[in-house]
């Protein structure tokens, strides 16, 4: 087995800051060079599951390549000759020098089932992270013509990552990252929504009676917390059966503080006094905003949960589903806004059954005999 190899050519597979994971996966391949038959420890990882490409395309070599029956050292080195020209046909850059770093990296063969176990704990952390910077790019992406469908199929995606991974990992009881949380992400088109919302609290009044029927808006919706407190008393009002108006919502918004958040009467007076459009349209659209906002701040969440390594996967699989679960709840609401009204019941063809009596037999049992549709007869002037 060749023994020149030139320092440079180590370089790719020796960062300047490793981290752990890289001393892992270090490990896991010295042992199996030295012991081939351990392969069968590592039935549960693929190539890509190693964060350095090389290594992934080691691993295959010594799957393609037979292994040797009898640990001789003749044998031995003819066996890893083998595994590097294989592999260098995905890695051309490998050298004899650094299988020999690989196997001098692994403190005891012995433990490669540990260490394929922590390779495959660190694969699926990348792969939770990968999933989340893809929710957060759904969410963000104005090109597509459907963003919330866009977005929640990345967030269904993830979940289904989740599920796939539960099987390897179970959770535990109770096991939440312990990572702070970041704070929700600005909103890009800020005074597009404090527009919206504007409009939705002056529609509000026009229509009260749409209103009450909007219980897929929620106060947290809202962008500018002063127009989240005056949704509030308007949906109080509605609600109570009292009557609706700008100074009535005026006198709700006195008791219930709204007004000490640093808005004037006259200000609530102007701002609810101008109305374009439904209610259901302007709530529909700020639900759509707060289900993007809040896809992108799951994304967020499971990221940093992913990026510090005090967690566990267990702790991983966890904490994602509790941020999937806050986002379902937005989901929820904006279903029912997007949901088509029921369709109106067509009128019914049969004659109707007296409430009381005997029914009669013709009217179950001939099948013509209902009351056709006439049409109405002219009036008369």
């Amino acid at each position: 087995m060749p023994h020149a190899a030139e320092p440079q050519d180590e370089a790719p597979y020796e960062p300047a800051q490793c981290d752990p994971a890289h001393y892992t996966e270090q490990a896991l391949l010295g042992a199996l060079l030295l012991t081939p038959q351990l392969l069968r420890t590592t039935a549960g990882l693929e190539p890509d599951s190693f964060a350095n490409p090389a290594h992934g395309a080691l691993l295959a070599a010594m799957r393609t390549v037979p292994a040797p029956k009898e640990q001789e050292s003749q044998t031995g080195l003819t066996w890893l000759r083998a595994v590097l020209k294989e592999a260098r046909q995905k890695a051309p850059a490998l050298t004899a020098a650094y299988l020999h770093l690989l196997i001098s990296a692994c403190p005891r063969p012995e433990h490669a089932g540990a260490y394929a176990a922590m390779v495959h704990a660190e694969h699926a952390r990348r792969s939770i992270r990968l999933h989340a910077e893809t929710l957060a790019q759904a969410a963000q992406d104005d090109t597509v013509p459907d963003r919330p469908a866009h977005a929640l199929a990345a967030a269904n995606a993830l979940a289904r990552q989740l599920d796939v991974l539960s099987r390897d990992f179970p959770a535990h009881p109770g096991s939440l990252p312990r990572t702070p949380t970041p704070p929700s992400p600005p909103s890009p088109d800020v005074d597009e929504a404090q527009d919206q919302e504007r409009m939705l609290l002056a529609s509000a009044l026009i229509w009260p009676a749409t209103v009450k029927e909007m219980r897929w808006v929620a106060a947290e919706d809202f962008v500018h917390p002063v127009h989240s407190g005056l949704w509030q008393c308007v949906t109080a009002l509605t609600h109570r059966g009292d009557p609706v108006d700008p100074i009535t919502v005026m006198w709700e918004a006195q008791h219930r503080g709204v007004l000490a958040a640093g808005i004037a009467p006259s200000e609530v007076l102007t701002l609810l006094g101008d109305a374009a459009g439904s209610p259901d349209y302007w709530g529909t659209r700020i639900v759509e905003r707060a289900l993007l906002a809040r896809a992108r701040h799951t994304a967020d969440r499971i990221t940093a949960f992913t990026n510090d390594p005090a967690n566990t996967v267990h702790q991983l699989l966890t904490g994602g589903r509790r941020a999937l679960a806050d986002l379902a709840s937005v989901r929820r609401r904006w279903q029912q806004a997007v949901r088509p009204p029921p369709a109106s019941p067509t009128p019914s063809k049969t004659r109707a059954t007296p409430r009381a009596g005997p029914r009669s037999p013709l009217s179950v049992s001939q099948p013509h005999a209902h009351a056709a549709a006439r049409p109405a007869a002219p009036r008369t002037p």
